[in-house]
């Protein structure tokens, strides 16, 4: 497959994806964020395909915040890119959405899904690590809840990193297809720009926006698959009955429904669905909607500031949270607890949560995998950490070997 500026495969894991590829213009930032230029860059491609990601640190440019825990990817905090070409797939159906089909584009995108689907090869990833040991993991939990026991925040989501060094991948898609086969998620995604490269199986959508209607499906309650039907039909009852993981739900559909209504038309912020049970590859987890209307000149920009980060990876009060996180996790999140995402030519957008995945810089042959939960007063440290082996190990055994 010829290389190309920068790929994005977005895989909805049921017959719709979008292939993009090739140059066109690009936006970055590195540190803070200019939201007026971003706009700017966005209503300059109005009518095509955009897309693009926003890293967890992006936070500091929507609150007084900072990031200064160790950061080895180096991700920009921002990328925004129109791709040359848009290539949408649906069933067995392919279709060039932008950009001029040639015979080169079709050899591209022949080889792309040939890749995809070939037998996988060794990754050349030999083993993760864990930035922090068990037991530090369970004293940061205690010293979290006693910050809860204070009155500081209610719930926080706390974050490490398993991370591989001097890792060189020489079949960046082989990994992918890997990772997706695992998770079979709804909001899959592989990109590569520069020497930067994302292998997403995330579950979560943060928000997507159809018309004047604009939702956020937060995912917090997790219980691992049985390995019977009837197994799997007690976890899932025993998921939606937790009280522990309602709690978790409802404390952040409250925070969701606060952020949408900074930019909602009066009175339309609805719940549509709360606690539902989604089952995935590798857990089930507790997802609720929330949903609202607003009006034509709110930009995409506007609903980011209002409601960025997301509160299923935050917690609240979501500012102290976000502060209490910073003190207490041993790595930056940077593109981990952000999102990926694209914005169609008629300005509808839809973007994930960056969890279950993979990111990888090739430059500094450095692989990272963060994992998380939220961390209420009845949390046991042990069953939280539990939590978050469930959440990756599948992903992790993987990709080794």
């Amino acid at each position: 497959m010829k290389p190309t500026d920068s790929i994005a495969f977005f895989n909805s894991n049921a017959d719709t994806s979008y292939l993009c590829f090739g140059k066109g213009a690009s936006i970055a930032f590195d540190q803070s964020i200019d939201f007026e230029k971003l706009q700017q860059f966005i209503t300059a491609n109005k009518g095509k395909f955009i897309y693009g990601y926003l890293t967890y640190d992006v936070k500091n440019s929507v609150e007084q915040l900072t990031s200064s825990n160790s950061d080895n990817l180096h991700f920009p905090t921002v990328y925004f890119h129109v791709p040359e070409i848009v290539v949408r797939t649906e069933g067995e159906r392919r279709s060039v959405i932008q950009g001029t089909e040639t015979n080169e584009t079709i050899r591209f995108v022949t080889s792309f899904f040939q890749e995809l689907n070939a037998e996988k090869k060794p990754s050349g990833i030999d083993a993760f690590r864990a930035r922090i040991s068990k037991e530090e993991y369970i004293a940061a939990v205690h010293q979290l809840k006693q910050h809860i026991q204070r009155g500081d925040i209610y719930e926080i989501n706390f974050c490490q990193e398993y991370f591989s060094e001097q890792v060189k991948l020489t079949d960046p898609i082989s990994v992918y297809s890997t990772i997706n086969n695992i998770t079979q998620a709804p909001f899959s995604v592989y990109l590569q720009h520069d020497q930067f490269h994302v292998f997403c199986g995330s579950p979560e959508r943060f928000l997507q926006k159809k018309g004047t209607t604009v939702l956020s499906q937060p995912i917090k309650g997790t219980a691992k698959r049985g390995t019977t039907e009837t197994e799997d039909e007690q976890l899932k009852t025993a998921l939606v009955n937790n009280p522990k993981e309602r709690s978790e739900n409802v404390m952040i559909v409250d925070l969701v429904r606060n952020d949408l209504s900074k930019v909602a038309e009066k009175g339309s912020v609805t719940v549509d669905e709360l606690f539902g049970v989604y089952t995935y590859r590798t857990v089930h987890q507790l997802v609720s909607t929330i949903s609202c209307q607003v009006s034509e000149d709110v930009s995409f920009t506007d609903l980011i500031k209002a409601t960025f980060p997301m509160g299923s990876m935050t917690g609240a009060p979501k500012v102290s949270a976000m502060k209490l996180s910073e003190h207490y996790e041993s790595f930056k999140r940077g593109l981990y607890a952000g999102s990926i995402g694209y914005i169609l030519p008629n300005g509808d957008f839809d973007f994930n949560v960056v969890i279950r995945s993979l990111l990888y810089n090739a430059h500094t042959n450095y692989l990272s995998c963060g994992v998380g939960g939220a961390i209420t007063i009845d949390s046991d440290a042990e069953k939280e950490y539990e939590e978050c082996e469930t959440k990756v190990r599948k992903l992790l055994t993987a990709v080794t070997g």
